[in-house]
């Protein structure tokens, strides 16, 4: 099920971004570390400022209605060919500094308590900018695309205080590939970009593309496939052996059927997972290359031309 973000910042679920922005200041002031100095104050923060990044975002808070933290996490496809997926940055502090705009925001009311609203001194703070998202190609294997993977990208970003100090902070973002996804599908992280003071970190997105292959070629769910054929297998018949990407073969028999240039077969359900019905699959497409001889001797012309119709 995961954490309630509503409770956590004490709204109810159909709260306004009004009452989203006045909890989460209310609370980030309350809890902070170094104004106070109990032992849960710090998880305290960090929790706050999460459900504060979840709730006012229109696109989390939407995916976090409608399955919650495990699957704002875990990565939801969306209607569009992308994917959604949330990771908390881990930096309180930061998002402190953002939504205060770097001001000091104890100067003046160091002494608080709940039953005061000394938060409408920020009513007027300007909305920060969001740097444009960074995007990253990640390409993968028509094999991973067919059973799905877990990859795992190490990105780097500097994160700078309201202060001016920076630093260099590492992290490895964890995207679990589903089977089907198609080339252009996209996976947001949400504000991982570079952190500083009065602008919103940018999403980092990575874009799935297609890998090529050596046997295949992808056309949605379906792979096209093109079997190399003999002159007289093309017209006496016979077996071919279609590869898959589940490491077996398919026997395609063509024995009691001319192969023209221009045939195409279909095998059902051999192809890669429909994106949205996984236990479903496209079809392996069967193109045929001829092979035609380089010459013929004219015995075998003469044997030709009497017996294969003008």
């Amino acid at each position: 099920m995961g954490r309630d973000y509503y409770k956590i910042l004490g709204i109810s679920k159909d709260a306004p971004d009004d009452e989203i922005k006045k909890a989460y200041r209310k609370l980030a002031l309350k809890y902070h570390p170094d104004k106070n100095k109990s032992p849960e104050a710090e998880e305290k923060f960090k929790e706050v400022a999460e459900a504060y990044e979840v709730l006012s975002d229109k696109k989390k808070r939407d995916v976090y209605d409608a399955y919650g933290e495990d699957g704002l996490k875990g990565g939801v496809l969306g209607g569009g060919p992308s994917t959604f997926t949330y990771t908390f940055h881990g930096d309180p502090r930061a998002t402190f500094a953002q939504f205060f705009g770097g001001a000091d925001p104890f100067q003046g009311f160091f002494d608080f308590d709940e039953g005061n609203d000394p938060f409408s001194i920020f009513g007027g703070m300007t909305a920060r900018q969001q740097d444009p998202p960074v995007e990253y190609d990640l390409n993968i294997s028509l094999e991973n695309i067919y059973k799905g993977c877990t990859k795992k990208m190490k990105v780097a970003r500097n994160v700078t205080s309201a202060h001016g100090h920076r630093r260099r902070e590492e992290k490895v973002l964890t995207i679990n590939v589903k089977p089907g996804w198609k080339a252009g599908t996209k996976i947001t992280f949400c504000k991982e970009g570079d952190v500083e003071p009065n602008k919103v970190p940018a999403d980092i997105v990575f874009i799935i593309r297609d890998k090529a292959h050596p046997v295949f070629k992808r056309e949605g769910s379906d792979i096209r496939y093109t079997a190399g054929i003999s002159l007289k297998q093309a017209l006496c018949g016979g077996v071919v052996n279609v590869p898959t990407l589940n490491e077996k073969s398919v026997r395609l028999d063509h024995t009691s059927e001319i192969i023209k240039p221009n045939t195409i077969k279909r095998i059902p359900g051999q192809g890669l997972p429909y994106p949205k019905e996984p236990s479903r699959r496209g079809d392996i497409v069967v193109d045929f290359n001829i092979k035609f001889p380089n010459k013929l001797s004219q015995q075998v012309k003469n044997f030709l031309i009497d017996r294969l119709p003008d």
